[in-house]
């Protein structure tokens, strides 16, 4: 008598993250457990829009997940309005239920007025990606090296801490932002202009394969353009601190910056009614999850 196998597509629970770490471990062999685990446990406290899955969605087989995709829901202003950003991330189905792999993006991909967003593809995912109604909006990475930019007159860089509460200069919103990155572990830093302006960015060391550099990822930034302008003094800044390149999203070399512009290196893409902007890839999985 053959016995039918019963799948079925769930939303993940708390009760779930540890079999979640496991099957992700094995399914990313160069991760630790304990960095699927420490993940898991920031989206556990995290704030999540109201209706949406916390952790994402699971393919559970005779009680036991046999597929994953993790989702990243946040609340973002876009030109004066709420709207709801997903980054899509962790995608692994154990290869003798590929078949069912549909489900999980059908599933988590079904909400058309939340953009959606894939930024860590897999190169051999770019087609797929592609006929899934994906557009690319980012298609490499400029590493530039801020210290070899002119420093603006007297601008002073300053270390945002995770306790940091009202900041001369900036929004409640962009105070909260630094201060939630900086308990990620990453380097929230304002650089203040002479005039008393203040412009906030958020960095992050990066694992970069292939080119040697010690450099930092930028997370964060309102515009590009205010990084332009701050290039010469956050660059003296990381050069104290053994850091000489910052790598940001881009389409090509990045005007008014000394670096080099690298594809498809940060090949990025989106599905949805809003077109992320480069430079923002704030509460995603290189800060959650790490890099």
């Amino acid at each position: 008598m053959r016995v039918r196998t019963m799948i079925r597509c769930r939303e993940i629970g708390i009760a779930d993250l540890d079999a979640i770490a496991d099957l992700l471990t094995r399914g990313f062999p160069t991760r630790s457990r304990d960095y699927w685990i420490d993940g898991l446990r920031r989206l556990s406290v995290r704030e999540t829009p109201d209706s949406f899955p916390r952790f994402g969605y699971m393919l559970e087989h005779d009680r036991a997940p046999v597929g994953a995709l993790q989702l990243i829901h946040t609340a973002r202003n876009d030109g004066g309005s709420i709207s709801i950003r997903c980054n899509l991330s962790s995608w692994y189905v154990e290869p003798a239920f590929r078949s069912y792999a549909p489900m999980l993006t059908k599933v988590a991909q079904r909400h058309k007025d939340v953009t959606y967003v894939n930024i860590s593809p897999a190169e051999w995912t770019w087609q797929v990606i592609e006929g899934q109604g994906f557009r690319r909006y980012c298609g490499g990475l400029f590493f530039s090296f801020p210290a070899l930019s002119r420093p603006a007159k007297a601008m002073r860089v300053e270390v945002v801490r995770q306790d940091a509460q009202a900041i001369d200069g900036l929004s409640e919103a962009d105070v909260v932002l630094l201060a939630r990155h900086a308990a990620y572990g990453c380097l929230c830093l304002i650089c203040r202009a002479s005039d008393g302006r203040a412009f906030p960015f958020v960095l992050q060391p990066m694992r970069v394969r292939r080119i040697r550099l010690l450099a930092m990822q930028m997370i964060y930034c309102p515009d590009v353009a205010d990084y332009v302008v701050c290039a010469g003094a956050i660059g003296r800044f990381l050069l104290r601190r053994g850091r000489i390149s910052i790598a940001l999203d881009a389409n090509g070399p990045v005007r008014g910056l000394v670096g080099i512009y690298r594809e498809p290196i940060g090949r990025k893409y989106f599905k949805g009614p809003h077109c992320p902007r480069l430079a923002d890839l704030s509460d995603s999985e290189l800060v959650i999850y790490g890099p």
